[in-house]
C-alpha cells in the first residue's frame, strides 16, 4: 500500500517535518525529526527507481483528480535519477550538521535552520517530480526562499548581501519562469506537462510559443548558474554555512539542469525541435566560456569557499556541454555529470566545512601546513579535487569520457582537446590548496589543531567513498544516465 503513494510521500515527508521543527523550537529534536524525514525521502526514491524499472512510467493523481484538469506526479527514469541525487546528497548533509549548526546556532536558531532545510528539500523534490508546469514555480519558489534565508543565516555580514543578490537574480528567473509557463499555457489551455508534449508540436513554431522558450531559457539558466547569468552563484556558496554550501551545490542547480532538459527535450519535442533552434550553437559557445573563464577565475581566489563556487560554475559548463551535442552520448555524459558533480561537490564543502569548524578560516594562506594537523580531512579533499581533475578510477573520470566519446562521435577532436585542458586548469587551483596545506610550515594557529570530529568525517567520507566507488562500478551511474539519455532524444514522457 505504502509503495502505491510513493510519488507524494516524496514531498509530504519533508513538508510535514518542515513544521514540525519550527514547533518543538530544540536544536536536537528538530536535528532527529531532519534525520528521519530527510532518510525517509531518500527511501522513498530509491523506492520509486524501483517501481520504474520494474513497471515504466508512474503517473499519480492528486486528490483523485485524473490529469490534465488535475494535479498530476509523473516519475520516469529522468526524474526519478534526479530525485536519487538530490535526496541522497539531502539526507548524507544532515548527520553531518548536527554538530556543525549546534556550533554556531543556538538551540531555537537551530530549529528554524533546519525548518529551512527541509523546506528547500521539499521544494528540489517537488520540482523534480511534479509533472504540473506552474506547480514547478510553485515548488521552485519554495526551495528558493527557504534558500535565501539558509545563505542569509551565515556568520559573515555578507551573508546578507549575497542572499539578496541571490534573491534579486533568482526572482528575475523565476518571473522569467512563470512567464513562459503562462505563454504556454495561452496557447495549449494546459499545464499538465504530459499533455504540453502532445500539444505544443502543432504549434511549435508559432511566436508565442518561441517567446516561451525565450523566457524558459533565461529563467532556468538563471537558476542553474549558467554563465553569464552565475552572479549570484559566488557570493551564495562562499558565505553561507557549510551545510548549507554544500546542499545548494550537490541539488539546487541539479534540479535547474533536470528542469532544462525536461523542457527542451521532452515538453518541446526532443532532439528534433533542439536541433532547428540556436540553443546547441549557444549552449556550446558559453559552455566552453563558464569551463574556462570560471576556472580561471578560481584560480585567483584567496577563499576555498569562493574557489569550490567558481568551481561549479565551471563543472556545470561540463554539463551543458553534453546537453548541446544533442546525442544519446552527450545527454549519458551530462546525466552522469549531474550525479557525478553531486558527490563531488557537497564532498569538498563538507571537508572545507571541516576545516572551517576547527580553524575558523576558509582563506588559503591562513591554511599553511593543515595537511599535518588534520590528515584526514585533506586527504578527503586532494582525494575529490583529483576526481574534479578527471582522475581514472574517480567519478569525474566517467562523466569526462563521455563527454569526450560525444566530441569524437562528431568529429570534433578539438572539443576533446579543449575539455582535456580546461580539467587541467582545475588542478591548479587545487594544487594551490595542497601546495599551502603539505609543503609549507604550520602557523601558530594552525598547529594548535586537532582532526575533526567524527561525526563531521563520516558524512565526508561516505561522499569520498561514493566517488571512487561510482568511478568503478557505473552500472547504476552511467546504467540509469544512458536510458535517461534515450528517453530524452526519443520525447518519451
Amino acid at each position: 500500500m505504502i509503495a502505491l503513494h510513493l510519488p507524494a510521500l516524496q514531498v509530504v515527508l519533508p513538508l510535514l517535518a518542515a513544521p514540525l521543527c519550527a514547533l518543538v523550537r530544540r536544536g536536537t529534536v528538530a536535528w532527529a525529526i531532519t534525520l528521519i524525514a530527510s532518510w525517509a525521502a531518500f527511501a522513498a526514491a530509491i523506492g520509486l527507481l524501483l517501481r520504474v524499472l520494474d513497471e515504466g512510467i508512474i503517473s499519480y493523481e492528486m486528490g483523485g483528480w485524473a490529469p490534465p484538469i488535475g494535479i498530476e506526479y509523473r516519475v520516469d527514469l529522468i526524474n526519478v535519477f534526479v530525485l536519487l541525487v538530490v535526496s541522497g546528497v539531502g539526507a548524507v548533509i544532515v548527520p553531518y550538521a548536527r554538530k556543525s549548526i549546534a556550533a554556531r546556532f543556538g538551540s531555537t536558531e537551530q530549529a528554524w535552520f533546519y525548518t529551512m532545510y527541509l523546506l528547500a528539500l521539499t521544494g528540489l523534490l517537488g520540482v523534480t517530480i511534479t509533472g504540473d508546469a506552474f506547480n514547478i514555480f510553485v515548488f521552485l519558489e519554495i526551495s528558493s526562499l527557504a534558500s535565501y534565508v539558509m545563505i542569509a543565516m551565515g556568520r559573515d555580514r555578507r551573508c546578507l548581501t549575497a542572499a539578496y543578490q541571490y534573491l534579486i537574480m533568482g526572482t528575475v528567473g523565476a518571473t522569467f519562469i512563470v512567464i513562459g509557463v503562462g505563454l504556454l499555457w495561452a496557447m495549449t489551455g494546459t499545464l499538465n506537462l504530459y499533455d504540453l508534449a502532445q500539444r505544443i508540436p502543432e504549434i511549435q513554431n508559432t511566436r508565442p510559443v518561441l517567446a516561451a522558450l525565450a523566457f524558459l531559457t533565461v529563467g532556468i539558466s538563471l537558476k542553474l548558474a549558467l554563465f553569464p547569468l552565475h552572479l549570484w552563484l559566488p557570493n551564495a556558496y562562499a558565505f553561507a554555512p557549510s551545510v548549507t554550501s554544500a546542499f545548494l551545490a550537490g541539488t539546487a542547480t541539479k534540479v535547474a539542469i533536470y528542469l532544462f532538459l525536461r523542457f527542451f527535450y521532452t515538453v518541446f519535442g526532443g532532439e528534433g525541435f533542439f536541433v532547428t533552434t540556436p540553443l546547441p550553437e549557444i549552449l556550446l559557445l558559453l559552455s566552453l566560456v563558464a569551463m574556462f573563464a570560471a576556472s580561471i577565475v578560481a584560480v585567483f581566489q584567496s577563499n576555498v569557499k569562493r574557489m569550490l563556487a567558481y568551481s561549479s560554475v565551471a563543472q556545470i559548463g561540463f554539463i551543458t556541454l553534453g546537453i548541446s551535442y544533442a546525442t544519446e552520448t552527450g545527454l549519458t555524459g551530462a546525466m552522469t555529470h549531474i550525479f557525478n558533480h553531486a558527490i563531488m561537490k557537497a564532498g569538498l564543502f563538507l571537508l572545507i566545512g571541516n576545516v572551517l569548524y576547527q580553524l575558523g578560516s576558509v582563506k588559503i594562506e591562513d591554511m599553511a601546513g593543515i595537511g599535518r594537523k588534520m590528515p584526514i580531512t585533506m586527504a578527503g579533499f586532494v582525494a575529490l579535487g583529483l576526481s574534479l581533475l578527471g582522475t581514472p578510477g574517480t567519478v569525474g573520470f566517467i562523466s569526462k569520457w563521455y563527454l569526450g566519446l560525444a566530441a569524437v562521435e562528431q568529429g570534433q577532436w578539438w572539443l576533446v582537446a579543449l575539455i582535456v585542458i580546461a580539467s587541467l586548469v582545475t588542478m591548479i587551483y587545487i594544487g594551490r590548496v595542497v601546495e599551502v596545506a603539505y609543503f609549507r610550515e604550520p602557523t601558530a594557529q594552525v598547529s594548535q589543531l586537532r582532526e575533526a570530529p567524527p561525526a563531521l568525517l563520516v558524512p565526508a567520507f561516505v561522499l569520498v567513498g561514493a566517488a571512487f566507488y561510482f568511478g568503478v562500478e557505473t552500472s547504476l551511474s552511467v546504467g540509469l544516465a544512458q536510458q535517461a539519455a534515450s528517453l530524452l532524444l526519443n520525447a518519451a514522457y
